[in-house]
C-alpha cells in the first residue's frame, strides 16, 4: 500500500518570458521552468510541472536535502522560499560578436 504523503499550499511568484512565439513560464526559487504557446499555457505546464517536481522527490526521499540545497529553509514546520529582495534589475555586459 503507497504511503501516505501530507501536503500544504504554497505559493510561488513565476516570471515569463518569451523566445519567438514560446511564452516561458519560470520559477527562481525552484529554477523550474515550462513553455506553452500562451502565457496561460505556459502556467499550466508549469503546474503540471512542479506537481511532478515534487512528486519526484517525495518517490526519492530527498525532498528536504533538495530544498534545502535549493536555500529554502523550514520554520515552524513549514517550508520557506528564498526570499525575493528586488523584482528585476538592469545587469550591462559586453559581448563578444564575430568580426
Amino acid at each position: 500500500m503507497p504511503k501516505t504523503v501530507a501536503s500544504i499550499g504554497a505559493s510561488l511568484p513565476l516570471l515569463f518570458l518569451k523566445e519567438g512565439k514560446t511564452f516561458i513560464a519560470y520559477s527562481p526559487a525552484l529554477d523550474l521552468s515550462a513553455s506553452g504557446s500562451t502565457m496561460a499555457k505556459a502556467k499550466k505546464s508549469f503546474e503540471l510541472t512542479i506537481k511532478l517536481f515534487f512528486e519526484e522527490l517525495v518517490k526519492q526521499g530527498s525532498l528536504e536535502e533538495v530544498l534545502r540545497d535549493m536555500g529554502w529553509s523550514k520554520q515552524d514546520k513549514e517550508w520557506q522560499s528564498p526570499i525575493e529582495i528586488q523584482k528585476t534589475t538592469i545587469v550591462d555586459f559586453r559581448m563578444p560578436v564575430a568580426a
